[in-house]
């Protein structure tokens, strides 16, 4: 393996107090690896919200497994812990932790009740680094966990992912439900059949794709500000629709057939850009704080909600700041033509907007808060790009609209 690759996972791991990590050319190849590693295959159930990417449900698909959703409560957008139970049958094998823009799951009441059942437990932590939940940081819970370097993710190295195997028990139950002969540090064997299967069973990405990849982080790093996202959004969707760029969607996953292609390897590229990205993560979540807590501020003082949340039990690290409104798609319309950063996912419960429900099992109803909040949800900028200018002219833009009390 390429040494910037192996000192990318091994920076990682560091930063997440992690046994091992393991980066790969998407975030959810790194899930479709840590599935494919724990013996997830037809029949098999696995349970993630009402209320995520497509993307993230793709790797059940591809292994012939069956997504089951469950509804989420509306303050944190999580999985609804008091639904959880009713959706566990004996073919369910995985639940799938979604910390939903930042903000950490429950996670004692989800690993008491897979405790009972016996079910480990997978983190997603796409929209979640730095996050911690009772001062333990979102992704060292589970049996494994993993994490989307995507455009729009925490940070970026234009698409990618990472799995990591936690340094702590690496069961996913709680450490009171272990038998303490069987308490480990990590979990060797999981960490053990990743490697195993990138070894052989990985593609790496061709040279025409890193290339691509390439020039699109130059365009990103000198072009794409706050004031320009929504033109840049709208160009980078176009391209990736005719092949002109390396998506992070692309309408070929749409349908849930595993391409030949899927399980794809990280660049040098990705793994460089990664490596500088660490070097300011601590300035990154400090900056994703104070932003957050400003748009607090700023939302407060106009009389509209802010976020609510126990700070005394979690302390978010936020992707984006989610605001809800009844006029959504007007208000995205108008962002768009004033230089607005308006983010819009989710879309509807298995974002995007275009993606075949029935095709993943899912039927309007089944989860009609995740249904609500796709209706009303937008989001607004914390990256490092973004300042307190941003967050005014985003404040006053959106308080325009109407609130949903």
């Amino acid at each position: 393996m390429d040494r910037l690759i192996e000192q990318y996972e091994q920076k990682f791991a560091q930063v997440l107090d992690a046994k091992q990590a393991f980066a790969f050319w998407k975030g959810r190849v790194a899930l479709y690896a840590i599935l494919k590693a724990m013996g997830i295959t037809a029949g098999d159930e696995v349970i993630v919200p009402g209320y995520t990417c497509v993307m993230n449900v793709n790797p059940i698909k591809y292994l012939g497994a069956k997504p089951v959703y469950v509804d989420i409560e509306p303050v944190t957008f999580n999985i609804d812990v008091n639904l959880l139970r009713e959706k566990i049958t004996p073919n369910t094998k995985v639940i799938i932790a979604q910390h939903t823009y930042g903000y950490p799951c429950d996670m004692d009441a989800i690993m008491d009740i897979a405790g009972k059942k016996g079910v480990p437990i997978i983190e997603d932590c796409c929209l979640a680094l730095g996050s911690e939940y009772k001062g333990k940081m979102a992704g060292t819970f589970g049996k494994a966990a993993y994490f989307s370097f995507q455009w729009n993710k925490p940070y970026t190295t234009g698409i990618g992912g990472m799995a990591i195997i936690p340094a702590s028990a690496g069961t996913g139950l709680p450490c009171d439900s272990i038998p303490s002969g069987l308490r480990r540090q990590g979990d060797t064997e999981l960490a053990e059949k990743i490697e195993l299967l990138r070894a052989n069973e990985m593609c790496l990405p061709s040279t025409r794709e890193i290339i691509m990849l390439w020039a699109q982080l130059v365009v990103y790093r000198l072009f794409v500000y706050p004031k320009t996202a929504a033109f840049a959004q709208g160009l980078f969707r176009y391209l990736t629709k005719k092949g002109a760029v390396v998506g992070s969607s692309s309408t070929d996953e749409f349908e849930p057939v595993k391409a030949s292609d899927f399980f794809k390897g990280v660049s040098g590229v990705q793994a460089r850009s990664g490596l500088r990205q660490l070097k300011k993560i601590e300035r990154n979540i400090t900056h994703r704080k104070e932003m957050a807590q400003l748009y607090d501020r700023l939302f407060e003082e106009r009389g509209w909600s802010a976020r609510q949340y126990d700070a005394s039990i979690m302390q978010p690290i936020m992707v984006r700041y989610p605001v809800r409104i009844t006029e959504k798609d007007k208000a995205l319309a108008e962002a768009a033509k004033t230089g607005i950063e308006l983010g819009s996912w989710f879309e509807c419960p298995l974002h995007p907007i275009e993606t075949p429900l029935a095709a993943y099992d899912y039927q309007l109803g089944m989860c009609p808060e995740a249904e609500k909040a796709s209706n009303e949800v937008v989001n607004l900028p914390l990256h490092l790009r973004a300042n307190e200018k941003t967050a005014k002219r985003a404040v006053e833009f959106i308080t325009k609209f109407t609130p949903v009390k």
